[in-house]
């Protein structure tokens, strides 16, 4: 009996999970992906404050490197679709 309690414990341990009512939240590795696409118009993107372009691509777990005008371009490449980019 013991050592079926050892190998569950093991495998909790193992895998980083925990018994049901045991879970521990780390907020500085915390990703939760946003419920909405972003819906800004290219216009919007080319305006947008630097700090406002960082918020955004943190959201939703991407890189945030680069100046102003790579974000930017980054930003319009990954939201935007192909008939918004004319």
């Amino acid at each position: 009996m013991s050592g079926a309690g050892c190998l569950n414990s093991a495998a909790y341990t193992m895998t980083g999970l925990r018994p049901n009512g045991h879970q521990v939240s780390d907020k500085r590795h915390h990703f939760q992906m946003p419920l909405h696409y972003p819906r800004y118009r290219k216009a919007d993107y080319e305006t947008m404050p630097e700090w406002k372009l960082d918020c955004l691509l943190t959201e939703y777990g991407l890189p945030v490197t680069g100046d102003v005008t790579h974000k930017r371009s980054f930003a319009m490449g990954t939201f935007l679709w192909p008939s918004q980019k004319e």
